[in-house]
């Protein structure tokens, strides 16, 4: 495969579904444009994810994303030497594919990766712009269109899962957070396919939900498990079993906490 064919099975094919819930868009042009690395801050599932996806759609660059897990290397993100039939070879991980093709290298819960991971990433978030290839005794210079982008969870840090503030400052921010109701609302409604009355009692639900956050819950219900549970709506699921599937079961494990939640929803779906 080519190395052109290799970038192009990255870029976004159709423009992501977004819908704007401040300047964010505005602001993500303009890091774009100086090239800036950039960080998006905010809970788990409130729409870090397609905001990038859209932003990579709008500005016609490749996206590489990458799901970090604690066991992210810098190997992973870097590149490594691998054997065939006629020997060994180099393949570039995800993060130097990105910077030598110009793309947008997204990497999801950055914190979640291992700390060489992290380490690794910093001469491509200062004025070097380069990424040194040490197995290979390569030093890679980003591409001029390359960007850098990692998303991270303040309310869900632990003590040995934060980032540094010498990694943080190497970053511009960009703030995230649920949607606003009415936002919210047709977001809901637009990816599931409900109705607009469900899809508002829905969103009733979860910032019912999100003001037991520091109450018993460490994280209120996202955006992403509303529309979860409107998408078992349509296909058929009953509202409470919907809901239960989607926002009581998967958030805690606690009894009371579920018997508390459970009682939410059917406050509105009785």
């Amino acid at each position: 495969m080519s190395h052109e064919t290799l970038i192009d099975q990255y870029r976004v094919p159709a423009e992501p579904f977004y819908l704007p819930a401040r300047q964010e868009v505005i602001e993500f042009e303009a890091a774009y444009a100086a090239r800036l690395p950039t960080m998006l801050k905010g809970p788990t599932g409130c729409g870090k994810t397609r905001f990038v996806e859209h932003m990579a759609w709008r500005l016609q660059r490749p996206l590489i994303t990458v799901s970090c897990n604690e066991d992210t290397s810098a190997s992973d993100l870097i590149g490594r030497y691998l054997l065939n039939a006629d020997g060994t070879y180099w393949q570039d991980g995800p993060l130097a594919l990105a910077a030598r093709a110009g793309a947008i290298c997204y990497l999801d819960e950055v914190v979640e990766a291992r700390q060489d991971s992290v380490v690794a990433i910093h001469p491509l978030t200062d004025a070097r712009r380069n990424l040194p290839l040490d197995k290979k005794n390569e030093l890679l210079l980003a591409h001029p269109d390359f960007q850098l982008v990692i998303s991270y969870n303040p309310g869900y840090q632990r003590m040995l899962k934060d980032l540094k503030q010498s990694t943080k400052q190497r970053f511009v921010a960009i703030d995230f957070h649920y949607p606003a109701r009415a936002i919210e609302i047709d977001i809901v409604m637009h990816e599931s396919g409900i109705s607009r009355e469900v899809s508002e009692r829905l969103v009733s639900i979860g910032e019912k939900m999100r003001n037991l956050k520091g109450h018993g819950l460490e994280e209120g219900a996202s955006t992403r498990m509303l529309v979860y549970a409107g998408t078992l709506m349509a296909k058929g699921i009953a509202p409470l079993q919907a809901c239960s599937m989607a926002l009581v079961q998967p958030i805690s494990d606690d009894p009371d906490m579920l018997t508390a939640l459970s009682n939410v929803v059917l406050s509105f779906f009785a």
